[in-house]
């Protein structure tokens, strides 16, 4: 049986000769892992060879078994894999489990404080003469059975072995010298569960799960609890899309408890039920009004086949098949139902309900339960949820304590409204971090799990976020600003971890702009503020960069580097880039472009594209290691379910015509005989532009003439059938100080003539100092480029790097301050200098966060110069989140929340724009002053100059 040949397996490995190792930690610290020695230092590599380890075989299973997968580590770490027979000693066992720990304990020579007792606590320490004959040794003692296992995995680790090394092929690097300093590391974990979700899973992790182990079953799930617990995680919902790891392979929950891994079922699956297993075994309907006796027999089999495995039992229903259970709130009627259930726990396990760990998930619906009054015994947690999108919604107050205490259900994953989003990794650390430290500074800190959907897209974002879940308040904003780059580092070394981490923080940024399942052909605009060609340069920039480091990084680390940097970069980029061709396809017809063809053959080539990256990473990926997990579908999307397989585009053909046409910037429709073109001013944008195109196959020939010698008409290189981009700008030095309108006349061969005017303000401005200028357009501020961030009782500023669409977000802190009202509290101001007097409007964009509170929306106040704070709500209207909900649909789906003030000045030229900080958790990320109508785009404009 697997539980015994396992079990086995370990015991082997605690008798044969091993090792163990660590990596990059300061210098100076505590059990520090180094190349170089230091006084006292512990060699566990000298040489090539490595230090022995040992470990007492009456140890846990799971401990042994860790400590076997640290030997094997080594053993590929080593220059030398055969350590020496009179090798430096490493000593790993738990308290209480090991008599050599025990002993060294007894003896006085391993200090244990602050570990004994203490749940998943550890110690590394280098122990002077351990026992005759030994001078020197590194101990490694866990509290219990995962701390012993976390500090293995975590020495191992620091060494050079990333937790990755078998789930994305990174390579262990070979070292001649390893050292730990002398001295005494403790760690323990600040969350006491930590874990994954695995969700939506087909068709892409469990296709691959078939055909690598038959199915997902205890090999599979083998893998899995080992890379939990080398990422310190320590709690797993299981897959659970018509499967339960109960039920499908009878081996594969006691080999979790084996392992170490605790146990629990999604949400929405009672008592360590599967919902799949009502399907095969309930009798009658899933509806405790109607149908209460076959529900109890049906979970009072999942507690008795819990056994005395660890677990965490949900309670609470849900309706069938993940919905909501009644219309409207039947509190009463779940209340019923979670006193049946722990009656079920204590009839059942023979002991206290409030003996056995339990939760109930506070999700979509179910919040409304509490809303509404409803609550269940003190011991049970309460697990908090987002809103599918990474926006917490709930949160204990401050200070608020219960026995059984809080938690956060988290999503990188989701199936549902307004899209579901399953394809690559789309979460920013920066947005995890920002919500996560909401959810510690608010005492929800028992249980963190997070959707990672079917994991292997998320490998980034998952360490991270059970990195932060071990220690929350070691994760400063510095340290997750830097934790891309040390990420990189683990992968590939320190040698292009800047580059790589400037990669995957790039990717993740534009794919959080807007999910890619979101995109299609009008996202970005075509004719405005030349975003889709901003879109495209960024993508094609990442793409270049990621080919540039891909010839040059050593061979061992391609497959690590195609499925971690290169493929996301690839096929996000041409993902984006087909939508957008799709998008210029359907204007160019509408224009009567003959263009439209050629762009109507790049979609064709671009999802042929798509189709090769993907058969790139199923059959020369790793030979073949990762095939099906990149079968989801992701093209072809008409609402929130995914298409059934991927779908090209729709195209139009246009047929060739007599004749050219004129397209100019800001507009969409064809100049027939004249129009303007956008402003031109000196502090404005750098030029505007005109397309002339043609029709037919004709070739095309035209000219150009600008009314005025300092007016500038460039031509861009013609495409194949003469397509050319005109680009127009100021010589500002020999441009008249006034405003001038300066025709550009076009003729064609034809002899038609078309006349396109540039509305040129040169009149010259003396702007104020460190001033954003408003300049021929709209004007546009990031959040962290603030003249001044003041402090108020307290209360103070943080900046987020990376956060949000454009480049960072601004908060508040501490974020359990109480609100302040309006005009008294921290503010930041900005500095302006406007045009002109008058209305204009001020679009604030914010990121998409959640009343968390429990309040009635998020506010901040804005005031010009020393006018009245005016309030501002972003939740304002909203009765609700989730489905349904438009305007929370199109934050989530925007990736930002958008306030709208209009504001007067009473003069043109300096003033002051002032955000008042009024609640907490408002991320400001973007500022956007316009006049008038603001052109249509999704990312606006790009920032102003600022003087």
């Amino acid at each position: 049986m697997i539980r015994t040949a396992v079990s086995a397996l370990a015991l082997a490995a605690a008798l044969a000769v091993g090792v163990a190792i660590a990596a990059p930690a300061r210098a100076g610290e505590p059990a520090a892992v180094s190349a170089t020695p230091a006084a006292g230092a512990f060699p566990l590599i000298a040489a090539g060879r490595s230090a022995r380890i040992e470990t007492d075989v009456t140890d846990w299973p799971g401990v042994l078994r860790a400590v076997n997968d640290v030997r094997g580590d080594l053993s590929k770490l080593s220059a030398d894999a055969r350590p020496a027979q009179d090798a430096p000693v490493v000593i790993i066992g738990t308290i209480g489990k090991s008599a050599v720990i025990d002993a060294l304990i007894a003896s006085g020579k391993l200090d244990v404080t602050g570990v004994k007792g203490q749940w998943e606590a550890f110690v590394q320490q280098v122990v002077e003469n351990p026992r005759p004959g030994v001078a020197r040794a590194l101990v490694i003692a866990g509290a219990d059975k995962r701390g012993t296992i976390f500090g293995a995995y975590d020495l191992i680790e620091r060494a050079g072995v990333s937790p990755w090394s078998w789930w994305a092929d990174a390579p262990i690097p070979v070292k001649d010298q390893a050292y730990v300093a002398a001295g005494r590391r403790v760690l323990k974990p600040a969350v006491k569960y930590r874990g994954i979700f695995l969700n939506d899973e087909d068709p892409a992790l469990s296709g691959w799960a078939q055909q690598r182990f038959g199915g997902v079953n205890h090999e599979f799930y083998a893998k899995v609890f080992e890379l939990t617990l080398r990422l310190k995680g320590n709690f797993l919902w299981p897959a659970m899309w018509g499967k339960s790891i109960y039920d499908d392979d009878p081996l594969s929950a006691p080999l979790a408890d084996e392992y170490g891994v605790v146990l629990g079922t999604s949400h929405h699956e009672p008592l360590g039920r599967a919902h799949v297993e009502w399907e095969r075994y309930g009798q009658g309907p899933w509806d405790y009004g109607k149908n209460p006796d076959k529900l109890r027999d049906f979970w009072r089999e999942g507690v008795k086949r819990m056994g005395a495995n660890e677990s965490v039992l949900t309670v609470g229903m849900r309706g069938d098949g993940d919905e909501p259970m009644t219309q409207g709130t039947a509190t009463k009627l779940l209340e019923t139902i979670v006193a049946d259930q722990r009656k079920i726990i204590g009839e059942v396990t023979g002991k206290p309900p409030e003996s056995t760990p339990q939760v109930w998930a506070l999700y979509k619906e179910v919040q409304d339960y509490y809303d509404a009054g409803m609550r269940v015994p003190d011991d049970v947690t309460l697990l908090f949820s987002d809103d599918n999108w990474g926006d917490i919604r709930r949160l204990p107050e401050p200070g608020k304590t219960r026995p059984g205490g809080y938690g956060v259900y988290y999503h990188f994953d989701y199936v549902g409204g307004p899209r579901n989003y399953k394809w690559l990794n789309t979460n920013q650390v920066s947005r995890t971090w920002e919500q996560m430290k909401l959810a510690r500074d608010y005492g929800a800190d028992r249980l963190w799990i997070v959707n990672v959907g079917d994991l292997k897209p998320m490998e980034l974002p998952t360490e991270f976020f059970l990195d932060m879940a071990w220690d929350p308040d070691a994760m400063t904003v510095g340290k997750m600003a830097g934790f891309t780059r040390d990420w990189a580092a683990a992968q590939f070394g320190s040698e292009h971890a800047d580059e790589i981490a400037a990669l995957l923080d790039g990717y993740t940024r534009l794919n959080a702009r807007r999910k890619p399942e979101l995109i299609d052909g009008s996202t970005f605009s075509l004719v405005n503020f030349r975003e889709a060609e901003r879109v495209e340069a960024e993508w094609a920039d990442l793409e270049r960069r990621a080919d540039v480091l891909r010839r040059v990084l050593p061979k061992d680390q391609d497959d690590a580097f195609f499925q971690l940097v290169w493929f996301p970069i690839q096929a996000s980029a041409n993902h984006t880039r087909l939508y957008i061709a799709a998008g210029r396809n359907a204007l160019y017809a509408k224009q009567g472009r003959i263009a439209a063809n050629a762009e109507a053959g790049k979609v064709q080539a671009l999802f042929a594209r798509d189709a090769e990256l993907v058969r790139q990473w199923d059959e020369d990926l790793a030979g073949g290691k990762w095939r099906k997990m990149m079968s989801q579908t992701h093209i072809g999307y008409t609402y929130w379910q995914q298409p059934p397989s991927n779908v090209i585009p729709a195209t139009v053909a246009v047929k060739p015509a007599a004749g050219w046409g004129v397209a100019v910037e800001g507009r969409a429709d064809v100049v027939a005989d004249a129009a303007d073109l956008p402003p031109l001013a000196r502090d404005g944008a750098a030029g505007r532009w005109i397309d002339v195109f043609n029709r037919g196959a004709a070739p095309l020939a035209f000219s150009a003439k600008a009314g005025e010698p300092w007016l500038k008409v460039a031509s861009g290189p013609a495409a194949a059938n003469g397509d050319t981009r005109l680009e127009v700008s100021v010589d500002w030095k020999a441009a008249p100080a006034s405003a001038r309108r300066v025709p550009i006349v076009l003729t064609g061969a034809d002899g038609k003539t078309v006349t396109v005017t540039a509305v040129v303000d040169g009149a010259p401005r003396k702007t104020a100092k460190a001033a954003f200028v408003e300049a021929g357009g709209p004007l546009a501020i990031e959040a962290e480029h603030h003249a001044a961030a003041a402090s108020a009782g307290g209360v103070s500023w943080t900046t987020i790097p990376g956060l949000g669409r454009t480049l960072s977000g601004v908060t508040s802190s501490p974020s359990t301050a109480p609100s302040s009202a309006p005009g008294q509290g921290a503010f930041l101001d900005y500095a302006i200098d406007l045009e002109q007097a008058g209305d204009f409007d001020l679009r604030v964009f914010t990121a998409p966060s959640l009343d968390f509170r429990g309040g009635s929306g998020l506010r901040y106040a804005v005031s010009l110069d020393d006018a009245p704070p005016v309030i501002a709500n972003l939740h304002e209207g909203e009765t609700r989140t989730g489905e349904g909900q438009k305007s929370w649909e199109k934050a989530v789906a925007d990736n930002t929340r958008v306030q709208t003030i209009r504001l007067t000045a009473a003069k043109a030229g300096a003033h002051r724009i002032r955000l008042w900080r009024v609640d907490p958790g408002v991320v400001f990320e973007r500022l956007v002053i316009s006049r008038g109508e603001l052109p249509a785009s999704y990312l606006g404009p790009v920032e102003g100059v600022r003087r």
